[in-house]
C-alpha cells in the first residue's frame, strides 16, 4: 500500500467540453500522495489539448494522442504509458467528488483487490432526462444493482466508467478487447478465470452525466442486449435467467395487451403495478416529472435491450454465426 500509485485512465473522442467538466472537478480531489491523469484521444476531430492544456497547473496530465482504435484499445494504450501501477479508468463524461481517492484508498487499505468498481449516480445538476435514465440504469427495480447500486449481487462485475484495476492485472490479463460494449464484463470475467478479485466500492461513485436522447438511450441499450449473447458465448459460466427478463417482459407485454384487447385485462395489473413501484422509488429521489420520465426509460431499456437480446440469440445462439459477421459494428479492429 505505501508504494500505491494512482494514474487515471480518460479515452475521449470529440468530446473536449465534457472532458474540462471532469478535469475540473479532478483538480478538486484531495488526495496527499497525488495523481496522475492520462488522456486519450482517440482519433478526434475535436481535439482537447488545449482544454487539457489550462488544467496543467491544478492536475498532473499526460495527454496522448492516436488514431481511432476504440475505448477498449484507447484505455489499454493509455495503462501502457501510465506512471501509476494501479489505475482508475474513467469515462469522460463523468464528474469525480473530492474525496473519491480517499474512500478508494481506505478500501484498498482495508483489503486489497486487484480490480474495483464504484457505482454512478445522477448529480443534482443533471437535467431530468439525464435522470431519469441514471434511475432505470442504476435501480435495483430495473438492472438489480448489477451496475452498483447492490452489495449483494453476488461476484461484481466493474464497469469502465467508474472501474480500478492494478497494473499487475492489467498486464496478466492483456487488457480490454477490441469489443464494444461489453469490453468490461469480458475483461472482469477473464480476471476471475486468472484468478483475481473483484469487489464494489459502493461508496466510491462518480457522477455519470450521459450525454444521450431517449434516441441514443435505446440504441445504447439495444447494444447492450445483442454483447450479452456474445458474452455468454464467449464465457458460458457466466450464464444467468436474469439475462432474459427483459425479452421475457417484452413477451409479456405483448400476451397482455392481446388479452385486454380480447376483454381479459387482468394481465395488465401486474404491469401497473410495476410501473407504480418505478414512479414512486424514482418521485422520491428525483421529484414526480422525473418520476413519470424514468417509467418511460424503463420501457425504452427492456424494449431495447430485449429485442436486441432476441436478435442476438437468434443470428449467434439458433443460426450460428460468427459475432464479427452478424455484428461487425460491435468491434474495433
Amino acid at each position: 500500500m505505501k508504494d500505491l500509485k494512482f494514474s487515471f485512465i480518460v479515452p475521449v473522442f470529440n468530446r473536449p467540453a465534457e472532458l474540462e467538466k471532469l478535469l475540473e472537478s479532478l483538480s478538486l480531489v484531495q488526495y496527499k500522495d497525488g495523481f496522475e491523469v492520462v488522456v486519450i484521444e482517440d482519433g478526434s476531430t475535436v481535439a482537447s489539448d488545449v482544454v487539457c492544456s489550462r488544467f496543467r497547473e491544478s492536475v498532473n496530465i499526460n495527454y496522448l494522442s492516436k488514431q481511432n482504435t476504440g475505448p477498449g484499445d484507447s484505455r489499454n494504450y493509455g495503462m501502457q504509458r501510465a506512471s501509476g501501477n494501479y489505475f482508475i479508468i474513467l469515462d469522460s463524461d463523468c464528474i469525480v467528488p473530492k474525496d473519491y481517492l480517499q474512500k478508494v484508498h481506505a478500501h484498498l487499505e482495508r483489503e486489497f483487490v486487484e480490480c474495483y468498481g464504484g457505482p454512478d449516480a445522477a448529480h443534482e445538476s443533471f437535467t431530468n432526462l439525464q435522470k431519469a435514465i441514471n434511475y432505470s440504469m442504476t435501480s435495483t427495480l430495473t438492472t438489480g444493482g448489477i451496475r452498483g447500486g447492490n452489495e449483494t449481487t453476488g461476484k461484481f462485475q466493474p464497469r469502465s466508467f467508474n472501474m480500478g484495476l492494478s497494473r499487475k492485472a492489467f498486464e496478466a490479463s492483456g487488457g480490454f478487447r477490441t469489443i464494444h460494449p461489453g469490453e468490461d464484463p469480458d475483461l472482469t470475467m477473464r480476471l476471475w478465470n486468472l484468478g483475481f478479485e473483484t469487489a464494489l466500492f459502493a461508496d466510491a461513485f462518480v457522477y455519470h452525466e450521459r450525454r444521450i436522447s431517449w434516441k441514443l438511450f435505446y440504441k445504447q441499450v439495444n447494444k447492450f442486449g445483442k454483447v450479452r449473447v456474445i458474452l455468454n458465448k464467449w464465457h458460458p459460466g457466466s450464464r444467468k435467467i436474469t439475462y432474459w427478463f427483459p425479452s421475457l417482459f417484452l413477451i409479456y407485454v405483448f400476451v397482455a395487451i392481446v388479452f385486454a384487447i380480447l376483454g381479459v385485462p387482468l394481465l395488465l395489473l401486474p404491469l401497473a403495478l410495476y410501473g407504480s413501484l418505478i414512479l414512486v422509488g424514482s418521485s422520491l429521489d428525483n421529484g414526480f416529472v422525473v418520476g413519470v420520465m424514468s417509467i418511460i426509460a424503463v420501457l425504452i431499456q427492456f424494449t431495447g435491450y430485449g429485442l436486441g437480446f432476441l436478435n442476438s440469440y437468434i443470428q449467434i445462439g439458433i443460426l450460428k454465426n460468427e459475432e464479427r459477421d452478424a455484428f461487425p459494428y460491435l468491434f474495433f479492429e
